[in-house]
């Protein structure tokens, strides 16, 4: 991948790398490197979209819970509903130090697969990205939709988000530096290039019932749609957010899935 040629990338930031390690409230330091990150990727002449989670996380504090519910569906979404005005509270004040605008875009997966509904969809996004200053960020209605509350984390909808706009890339940023070698040998580093996922399934299941974590599982499904549709994409750490633009011209700490063409 060279950066000399404009891309169409999904960016997609989990719940993970927008909160502190420590706390679920949101991270307002990892959040100004995440747009820095943009920023530099729109200067060099790429065209951006996010997929962001954090609504509920954002909402937490607002509402005064210190942690996160879990099982009660109803009270997620009412933090949603107010944790999503937070976010992109904060996403806008970030990106206007950089001369940047937020377009909130809050979409169900039903909006990708209703015949009517879509086109429209795809017709607003194509049109706002046709101004150089806006950022659309994308995140699941959470206050009307329960798919994401109950199963996911965007993985999905950041790779739907990908097929259904034409993008180029999508990179899926998470805690972790790409798909690991060996979980018990961080120090090995993460593989470098996947071509067959199928071949890695297999290992990340069996990291979910010795850990207990689905995430990698989840990632890697959206990234086998994603590929099959031609996209090229990436898995790297949130957490170093100023090596983004260094991996979409090539380099960086990551694990590349090359897209099928």
């Amino acid at each position: 991948m060279s950066s000399a040629v404009p891309q169409r990338i999904v960016l997609k930031f989990g719940s993970g790398i927008l909160t502190k390690v420590s706390t679920p409230e949101p991270d307002p330091v990892q959040l100004r490197k995440l747009v820095e990150a943009v920023a530099l990727l729109k200067q060099a002449g790429h065209a951006v979209v996010v997929v962001s989670s954090g609504a509920v996380a954002s909402g937490l504090k607002p509402l005064e819970f210190s942690q996160r519910p879990s099982g009660d569906v109803t009270t997620l979404q009412a933090l949603a509903a107010v944790g999503q005005t937070h976010l992109m509270h904060a996403y806008e004040s970030l990106l206007r130090d950089h001369g940047l605008h937020v377009a909130q875009l809050l979409v169900t997966h039903e909006d990708f697969e209703n015949g009517e509904r879509a086109p429209r969809v795809k017709a607003v996004l194509e049109r706002l990205l046709e101004f150089p200053q806006v950022v659309p960020v994308i995140n699941e209605n959470d206050s009307v939709a329960v798919e994401e509350l109950r199963y996911g984390d965007n993985d999905k909808l950041s790779a739907r988000v990908a097929q259904f706009w034409g993008a180029t890339t999508l990179i899926l940023l998470t805690s972790a530096p790409g798909l690991m070698r060996d979980m018990k040998k961080p120090e090995d580093g993460p593989i470098p290039v996947v071509d067959d996922i199928e071949s890695v399934l297999h290992h990340a299941e069996e990291e979910k019932s010795r850990l207990g974590t689905g995430g990698m599982i989840s990632k890697l499904r959206a990234v086998q749609d994603a590929v099959n549709a031609g996209i090229d994409c990436i898995i790297a750490s949130g957490r170093h957010a100023e090596q983004i633009p260094a991996i979409v011209a090539g380099g960086g700490v990551c694990t590349r899935f090359p897209g099928k063409k």
